[in-house]
């Protein structure tokens, strides 16, 4: 949407419900459905990639900067991608329910869960 004129720039189609939007670096957005983090170009609507990795629906998603962001998922886990990539970094365990806020906080990353 352009917040200035209220009219929609571009639409994005997944046939899955979205359950986050993060804006990245590069312009682009990441869309969290399913179990994947999909990477959209904003110019065309197009999908330029597809994470790949948790087991269960993806929540909230978080923009790290330098290329990097992070996916929390019903499956308990946080998981640190490179957006250039696509490889998932990291994947944080530690927590006993469902991420459903990521956030980063300077060079640290905070979460929420059930």
């Amino acid at each position: 949407w352009n917040t200035g004129t209220g009219q929609c720039d571009v639409t994005i189609t997944d046939n899955r419900k979205v359950s986050s939007l993060c804006a990245l670096e590069d312009g682009r957005v990441a869309s969290g459905s399913a179990k994947t983090v999909k990477i959209w170009n904003t110019g065309s609507g197009q999908c330029e990639q597809t994470l790949t990795g948790h087991s269960e629906e993806v929540l909230s998603l978080c923009a790290l900067g330098d290329g990097r962001m992070a996916s929390g998922s019903q499956d308990k886990t946080i998981k640190i991608w490179n957006t250039v990539t696509g490889q998932c970094d990291l994947t944080l365990t530690d927590h006993r329910k469902w991420v459903t806020s990521v956030c980063s906080v300077g060079d640290s990353l905070a979460s929420g869960s059930h």
